[in-house]
Parts: structure tokens; C-alpha cells; sequence
């Protein structure tokens, strides 16, 4: 928790009894059902939490606008995400029932009113649109911009810089140049250790496709 503070200050109460809460929620359900890794648990705040927020130190959404965590897991990044941006609406997307139903848990735990779920693939989704697509190390970047691009909405052209975000953004890691290559896509990238100096971010990397 301490490691969160240290790089983002503008939390509220609310915000940072939320934030506390959620290692004994996720402690609390893992033993149930397993969704994070037992070492992982013991640095669920640096490897999952402030990994997440990764995308909220570079990009802004805007109030109101819908973001589609795409293969969220457990949670991630679309549960801390949506503490930290309570005026966006998130939906959290799945293909496995039983991560779907610790979301739920940890989102009702928190009182978070701005996060609803589904059981489903990607390829499922019917009729819902969004601003932006968010995922964390799903699928090959090829896959995730072919499962995102149908459920964007199209971002309207401003004048200027826009730092609003847009399109598909997704945490990676590792050797990504072949992977980009293979996707077709233009992707913006990011440095994460450039954000957060902890060894652990060192080749990770955000990624952005606008759209």
C-alpha cells in the first residue's frame, strides 16, 4: 500500500480505504478460489495493483466514458482502475466463471458502483460499445486489436494534443518486436520502469493503439 501512495497522492478517503481493502479481499477469496499466485500474493500491490495503474499515470479517461477490461482475471487492471477513475464506467469481461465470480466478490467488497461483469469471450460481446479497451498480458497483440476493434467507438477528431485515452491499451512484457510486427498495428509504446522506478517493471511496457 505504501508503494501506491508513493507515486500517486491525489486519493481520497474513500479511494484509499478501497485501496486497503483489497489485499485482505483478495487474501480472503484466493484461498477459496485461486486467482492470483501464492508468491504473488505477498506483493499483490506492486506486481498487480500499481501495475495497473500504470495506465492511469499515462493516460486519462474521461468522466463518463466506458472502458472494457478485456480477459480481466482476477480483476486486473480493470478493479484498481476503476477505484482510481470512480466517474468511468468499467466493464469486466472473462471467459472463465470462477475468476468472473471473485470480481464480483472484490467489486461488491469495495462498494464499487461503477464496475459491472461478464462471463464471456471477446468474440461474444453483441451490441456494447466502448472508449477504451484495457488488458494485461491476455493475448498476442494481434488477437487482442482483432477482438477490441468491433467493440470500439470510433474517436472523434480534435484539434490539437488529445489526452484523453482511446482505442486499445495493454500492459506487456518482454521482447515485444516481433509480436508488434505480427499484429499489423502501430502501437504507441511506453516504458513502465520510466514511471516506476521498482525492478520489477523493468521490461514491461504499455501499449497503445488508438483508434
Amino acid at each position: 500500500m505504501d508503494l501506491i501512495v508513493k507515486y500517486f497522492s491525489a486519493f481520497d478517503e474513500t479511494q484509499l480505504n478501497q485501496l486497503k481493502a483489497l489485499a485482505p479481499l483478495y487474501q480472503e477469496w484466493n484461498e477459496k478460489i485461486n486467482v492470483i499466485s501464492r508468491k504473488d500474493m505477498d506483493s499483490l500491490y506492486e506486481k498487480h495493483v500499481l501495475h495497473s495503474l500504470s495506465i492511469a499515470a499515462v493516460f486519462d479517461f474521461r468522466s463518463g466514458a466506458r472502458v472494457l477490461d478485456l480477459g480481466t482475471g482476477g480483476g486486473f487492471p480493470g478493479i484498481p482502475l476503476a477505484i482510481f477513475f470512480p466517474e468511468v464506467q468499467f466493464h469486466l469481461v472473462d471467459s472463465i466463471g470462477k475468476k468472473i465470480k471473485v470480481v464480483n466478490a472484490v467489486a461488491e467488497g469495495l462498494g464499487l458502483k461503477n464496475v459491472t461483469t461478464q462471463h464471456s469471450r471477446a468474440e461474444d460481446i453483441k451490441n456494447r460499445y466502448f472508449d477504451v479497451v484495457v488488458s494485461r498480458a491476455v493475448a498476442p497483440l494481434k488477437d487482442l486489436w482483432t477482438w477490441s476493434k468491433p467493440l470500439l467507438k470510433k474517436s472523434k477528431s480534435q484539434t490539437g494534443p488529445d489526452p484523453l485515452a482511446n482505442g486499445l491499451i495493454c500492459l506487456k512484457g518482454g521482447d515485444l518486436a516481433q509480436e508488434i510486427a505480427d499484429s499489423g498495428c502501430r502501437p504507441k509504446q511506453m516504458e513502465i520502469i520510466r514511471i516506476f522506478q521498482e525492478d520489477f517493471f523493468k521490461e514491461k511496457y504499455l501499449l497503445q493503439v488508438p483508434y
